[in-house]
């Protein structure tokens, strides 16, 4: 399996290490061609500006689209507003999931924490949850399932092949969510 991480700006040398951890090496995605035959793409966590100004420098913008209309794509707190279809108070970027977020709802740099996700089907335990300058998703669609929730809003959703969480897993040392999306990879994009 081959999956990709997008390497703009972000959290992504902590994916590829978290994916290394269980097995699969990731690739480093910069470039349009990076998405040539691709099994799924990770868009990490960062500075959703940054990274949307230099994807579309780079040409990525468009193709991006076109394979997250196709393949698993897992969207990560800034990749996660990059995904969303509405974003307030902007245009969205590849607009692949049919939710609404708002930016840093929960709050700035300094006001970053950890709670304990309850992980719906993945089971187990609670999930670590790693929120800093987290979006809120404040609207998902009739097609969009809600995995957890935090203080009743929406933390981590799929819709088909595309996953989303407002927080960082692969901050953590749980290889949960990072599991689910392989699983999800695998299957095509049906859910495991």
């Amino acid at each position: 399996m081959r999956i990709g991480v997008m390497a703009l700006q972000g959290a992504f040398a902590e994916h590829r290490e978290m994916l290394s951890s269980l097995g699969v090496r990731a690739e480093l995605v910069r470039t349009p061609g990076g998405l040539d035959g691709l099994d799924g793409l990770i868009l990490p966590g960062g500075e959703s500006t940054s990274m949307r100004r230099l994807a579309a420098w780079g040409g990525l913008d468009a193709v991006l689209r076109e394979f997250g209309a196709s393949r698993p794509v897992w969207g990560v707190c800034a990749g996660l507003i990059l995904m969303a279809r509405r974003v307030e108070g902007e245009e969205p970027f590849a607009g692949l999931m049919d939710m609404a977020v708002a930016r840093n709802a929960y709050g700035r740099q300094g006001e970053s924490f950890v709670a304990d996700v309850q992980p719906g089907r993945l089971g187990g335990a609670p999930f670590p949850g790693v929120f800093i300058r987290a979006p809120h998703v404040v609207e998902a669609g009739p097609d969009v399932e809600v995995l957890a929730r935090l203080d009743g809003l929406p933390v981590a959703l799929v819709q088909g092949r595309l996953l989303a969480t407002a927080f960082h897993p692969e901050l953590t040392r749980d290889p949960r969510m990072h599991a689910f999306f392989l699983k999800l990879c695998a299957a095509g994009g049906a859910l495991p």
